[in-house]
């Protein structure tokens, strides 16, 4: 056998194995795994592949169980290689659209969404608010304070004036922060936040390593700067917080749904979330720790931004387990947020 089929057989062995764990949420074992692929392959060549696949960090064995479930690594390489996404069925679409119908005014269509979201996916779904305030940058200024902390001023508009102070990772002169609040003027001024925020993340996520000294600081004092920017005058609409009781199993699991909820509440890490989708093209998949938010460690969330004339106005969500069905929340998600658009298009 090639290296290229010992690959792929191992693929089709790891997007059965993922499949049965999402349907079953029970380790899968080398029997269910012979019954379910289309391989025939013994038992213990299934039970070699199994191990590979655990030495390379996609499948785990819980406690002492004898079959695999699959980790963090495993789930992402099947949603990103190996799932086969669902198309719309025509009367999903047609109920969609009968739901997010032009007679309804823009919160009523935002709370539709999210309802529709929840009960499609049985998860808690959330949409948030259209951002249609601009918020243009006319000057920033940055004073250091102690304990790698910096003051910054904002002048927004015309005349408003904001005053925060952000933490930084370490400690700057004064004149880095002079350097940087020149160039962030020269480069932004009379930019929207929402679209300093954007470009800042372009340039850290595609290139920081190859930033120089003076860029590296003036990215690194925006990014703390800029990042709760277009969520201040921001909210979202959630729906089926319920259905996520589903995942508690244990009180250490009731424990994290409390905590959970308690970010669902406060609602800044949600929207810091939310806007790292802003830019994407269709949807976004955050599984487990990637969303960079304890709280959600054992949940995935698929998001994907709606627009209205072609500008983009906000980002809906579904919040579930990590076992969800991706086949089918991912094309549900990217749905409801164009069908939510064109709805808003007829209102707005």
């Amino acid at each position: 056998m090639s290296k290229k089929e010992t690959i792929e057989r191992n693929q089709v062995l790891l997007k059965t194995l993922v499949e049965c764990y999402i349907k079953d949420g029970q380790p899968v074992g080398s029997k269910t795994l012979a019954e379910a692929s289309s391989l025939s392959l013994s038992s213990a060549t299934i039970r070699n592949i199994m191990s590979d696949l655990e030495n390379r960090g996609y499948i785990t064995s819980p406690h002492t169980s004898a079959g695999r479930v699959p980790t963090q690594s495993g789930f992402r390489l099947f949603v990103d290689s190996l799932a086969v996404f669902e198309r719309p069925r025509l009367s999903d679409v047609a109920v969609i659209q009968q739901r997010l119908n032009q007679e309804q005014s823009a919160d009523e269509l935002i709370a539709v969404a999210s309802s529709l979201l929840s009960e499609t996916t049985q998860m808690a779904g959330l949409v948030m608010l259209p951002q249609q305030n601009q918020l243009k940058l006319r000057q920033v200024e940055f004073l250091g304070l102690s304990e790698q902390r910096v003051l910054v001023v904002l002048v927004i508009n015309e005349k408003e004036v904001q005053n925060r102070i952000i933490h930084t990772e370490r400690e700057y002169s004064e004149e880095e922060l002079r350097q940087a609040a020149n160039y962030i003027n020269q480069t932004f001024a009379g930019f929207d936040l929402n679209e300093i925020k954007k470009q800042l993340l372009c340039t850290i996520e595609d290139d920081k390593v190859a930033l120089g000294e003076l860029m590296q600081t003036a990215m690194d004092v925006a990014e703390k700067t800029f990042q709760t920017e277009s969520s201040l005058n921001s909210d979202f609409v959630l729906s089926g917080e319920s259905h996520l009781l589903d995942m508690a199993e244990t009180s250490q699991d009731v424990g994290k749904l409390r905590e959970l909820f308690d970010v669902f509440n406060q609602k800044r890490d949600v929207l810091h979330l939310l806007d790292r989708c802003i830019n994407a093209e269709g949807s976004r998949i955050f599984i487990g720790a990637e969303s960079g938010c304890s709280a959600f460690v054992d949940c995935s969330v698929v998001a994907a931004p709606y627009e209205v004339g072609g500008e983009v106005l906000g980002v809906l969500a579904v919040v579930g387990p990590t076992r969800m069905n991706y086949q089918a929340v991912v094309p549900s998600v990217d749905l409801t947020a164009k069908i939510l658009g064109l709805a808003l298009n007829q209102v707005t």
